[in-house]
């Protein structure tokens, strides 16, 4: 993602004046970006977080909302700020930030996979309503494989420790890796620690945890931890159509 537009393009898409209007502004010091002024029409700018001025007087234009995909990395917390860790936003590039940008939902501290972030209030609302109950799926490492008795449990629903119900979930075995066991499970709620307590409630524990989808949209398995990209226009419309807008 690059939101870096050239000072003349910006001034001109927020409807200063054409281009050529720009540039006139722009030799006679008018413009001023952070409280520099500005007059070469190919300085760049952050169209999200840098302040543009004309004679002191700001100049608004929103380029639209924005929708990333990360990986989030294990030890980062789900938040915009935090005061005792680092958050997702840390991972975030200084070019890329924008001061409306938030993660979408919360992935445990210790959980990595699929989180968006996006500047869209109503979008992230949908995605996280209960109602429209968005399908979740991680990969579970688990310490033991589960008796055919627990994965039916959880495919039916079952009462955590707390006496909290869940709903069905789906799961899919998947392999053996030494003494650990691989396997895959899709929620569609988002109770807090929720897939580790629904194993806690059958007895196993899980030694790591992985968000690979989350409504219509796969992980991209490409991004390293701590990367991130825009999604995509058909990422976009996949999670559209299940969020119904």
């Amino acid at each position: 993602m690059d939101e870096q537009w050239r000072i003349d393009k910006w001034l001109a898409a927020a409807g200063v004046g054409s281009r050529k209007d720009v540039k006139k502004l722009l030799r006679k010091k008018e413009i001023q970006v952070n409280g520099a002024t500005i007059t070469d029409a190919s300085v760049k700018l952050n169209a999200y977080i840098d302040t543009v001025t004309m004679n002191g007087e700001e100049i608004h234009y929103d380029p639209g909302p924005i929708y990333l995909m990360m990986n989030k990395r294990k030890g980062r917390v789900s938040a915009t700020a935090d005061d005792r860790h680092r958050t997702v936003l840390d991972d975030i590039d200084q070019k890329d930030k924008r001061k409306e940008l938030f993660p979408v939902g919360r992935l445990d501290k210790d959980t990595t996979g699929l989180l968006f972030l996006t500047t869209d209030g109503e979008w992230a609302h949908r995605l996280t309503a209960p109602r429209l109950g968005i399908e979740k799926e991680y990969e579970a490492l688990l310490d033991a494989r589960p008796r055919p008795e627990e994965l039916q449990a959880l495919r039916e629903g079952l009462q955590l420790n707390d006496g909290t119900e869940t709903k069905p979930a789906k799961v899919s075995e998947g392999a053996r890796e030494e003494a650990e066991f691989r396997l895959l499970i899709t929620v569609t709620e988002g109770k807090y620690h929720q897939v580790k307590r629904m194993f806690g409630a059958i007895g196993r524990q899980v030694n790591a945890l992985k968000r690979v989808r989350m409504s219509n949209v796969q992980l991209d398995e490409r991004l390293e931890a701590g990367e991130y990209r825009p999604l995509t226009a058909n990422e976009f419309e996949a999670i559209a159509e299940d969020i119904e807008i």
